[in-house]
């Protein structure tokens, strides 16, 4: 493992499914070995589209369904530290901060933010929503991260970020690393419906943490070729989500090619297809259902690792933000009034009499 830093996470708003493992968590457990790991769990974020009392009242909860996906999935607990978003007041300050770093139009320019709000049902865009981008750069930062594995969808906000260091560098000097975008392999994986991305607020995803009965009742249902209503009619396997999970997740490549050819001759049907698949994805998630079930049988061991990295991560953001202050002069503004304070304290003293 070098000195250099990854910084990646999700917002607690649920439980993890195979497109957030594809998206980024795939290379999360693949960098954990290169790099000094930090997973955020992402709750103030959350709060752009998800803000009732009854969101926030499932915080907790979600946060520890983040970490434990994420631990099954093959996140070391000695090699990644997770921390609470909302429990660090000091990336706020940063927040606050880089937000005269960036201008407006350049936020508004960013896509996936209509996307998220048309996604949340939101007739127009929360101030919050336009600085999501801001608050990511001050989750980057805040740890010096030089590398951000993310999906398709964050690529814009990762980009904001370099800005932002190369800004408050040129300005204040040199404090921050600028980091680099680790893209996936699978940026996007369409849902179980056939109608978009794997989306839990569709409800069209296989949950990591899902049964074998829950993935093969989800697989039986899945959205193929509309146009083949029988087994004897050709069919077509471009965009067809159940060929797209084939090719991602069925390591028997050999199968894969039998099934595509005998189904564009119309040789096999719809069932054989989704029983295979539903068999390949339960193989690929065997193991994570073994992890999950260790970490489970440690009752508070979960809550305890997201008090240590919280805690942890609190002590490494704080000297940031001092080295930031530092930076922009920012501390000596107050330090500078304070001295003559103090001389006219000294110059008055009936005015402000010592205790004892």
């Amino acid at each position: 493992m070098t000195d250099q830093r990854m910084l990646t996470g999700d917002r607690p708003t649920g439980k993890l499914h195979l497109g957030h493992f594809v998206g980024s968590l795939e290379n999360r457990v693949r960098l954990q070995h290169q790099y000094e790991t930090y997973l955020i769990i992402a709750d103030l974020h959350m709060l752009t589209t998800k803000n009732t009392r009854e969101d926030i009242a499932q915080v907790a909860e979600n946060a520890r369904h983040l970490v434990i996906d994420s631990l099954a999935a093959g996140i070391e607990p000695d090699r990644a530290t997770f921390y609470l978003q909302s429990a660090i007041p000091e990336v706020m300050e940063l927040n606050t901060l880089f937000q005269n770093l960036v201008s407006v139009p350049r936020l508004e320019r960013t896509p996936s933010l209509k996307d998220m709000a048309r996604d949340a049902k939101k007739d127009e865009m929360p101030y919050g929503l336009l600085g999501y981008p801001v608050l990511q750069a001050a989750d980057i930062l805040c740890v010096k991260a030089h590398v951000v594995p993310v999906g398709k969808d964050n690529h814009a906000h990762v980009e904001i970020t370099r800005e932002i260091a190369r800004r408050f560098n040129h300005l204040y000097g040199e404090v921050f690393p600028v980091p680099e975008l680790v893209t996936s392999d699978v940026p996007t994986l369409i849902g179980t419906d056939g109608q978009g991305k794997m989306s839990k607020s569709i409800g069209n995803v296989i949950y990591l943490s899902d049964s074998e009965a829950e993935v093969r009742k989800k697989v039986t249902g899945m959205y193929t070729d509309p146009n083949r209503i029988r087994a004897d009619i050709p069919g077509t396997i471009e965009g067809n989500p159940v060929f797209i999970y084939h090719d991602v997740f069925n390591k028997n490549k050999a199968e894969v090619a039998d099934l595509k050819e005998r189904y564009q001759a119309g040789k096999v049907g719809d069932v054989e297809v989704k029983d295979k698949l539903a068999i390949a994805i339960n193989l690929f998630l065997d193991p994570m259902r073994e992890r999950r079930a260790q970490f489970e049988s440690q009752t508070g061991l979960i809550d305890q690792i997201i008090v240590e990295g919280t805690e942890k991560t609190r002590k490494e953001v704080q000297q940031v933000v001092f080295e930031v202050r530092k930076a922009m002069g920012l501390a000596g503004a107050f330090n500078s009034i304070r001295r003559k304070a103090e001389k006219y304290r000294k110059a008055n003293p009936a005015a402000y009499p010592t205790e004892g």
